[in-house]
């Protein structure tokens, strides 16, 4: 069983989105499954549909979250240190060809938001990253075409 890298933050989210589906979404499409079967006829009864629609998607969301909480491997970037980029890092890139400025932490799949500048480990930039230091370079082929970026500095922080 492959483990998740994620941060602390990271795991939360997770536990609430569980939480959430189990005491709120769970008991409401529930509701709205009986009220569609009051209707009649089930057979053609849209609301009836939508909700076992609903109902399967929750089902799968919370078979998918439980999957990934058994299987997290919780990691606190507070506690690294080095110069090497890894998983947690906050990497600090300059854009080779604009000289343009970028920050990035490396996180786990489902922490990753480009505009909160939160790079997934999967991500191809990210597997570019990890395992380089300061001042290496590093080009990345991107949906726009290629792209160089120096590293100019390695920081963990939570």
């Amino acid at each position: 069983m492959t483990k998740i890298p994620m941060t602390a933050d990271g795991y939360a989210r997770l536990e609430e989105e569980l939480k959430h589906l189990k005491a709120v979404a769970r008991p409401d499409v529930i509701r709205a499954i009986a009220e569609a079967r009051e209707h009649g006829d089930i057979s053609e009864n849209a609301e009836y549909l939508a909700a076992r629609e609903r109902q399967s998607f929750i089902e799968g969301r919370l078979a998918e979250l439980e999957d990934k909480i058994s299987r997290a491997e919780v990691i606190d970037p507070a506690t690294l240190s080095g110069k090497q980029v890894k998983f947690g890092a906050v990497v600090t890139l300059i854009d080779e060809d604009t000289e343009e400025k970028s920050v990035y932490q490396i996180v786990g799949e489902d922490e990753a938001d480009i505009k909160a500048k939160r790079l997934a480990i999967t991500s191809p930039l990210a597997r570019a990253l990890v395992g380089k230091s300061v001042g290496d370079s590093v080009e990345v082929t991107t949906p726009g075409g290629s792209r160089s970026y120096e590293i100019s500095k390695v920081a963990f922080k939570k």
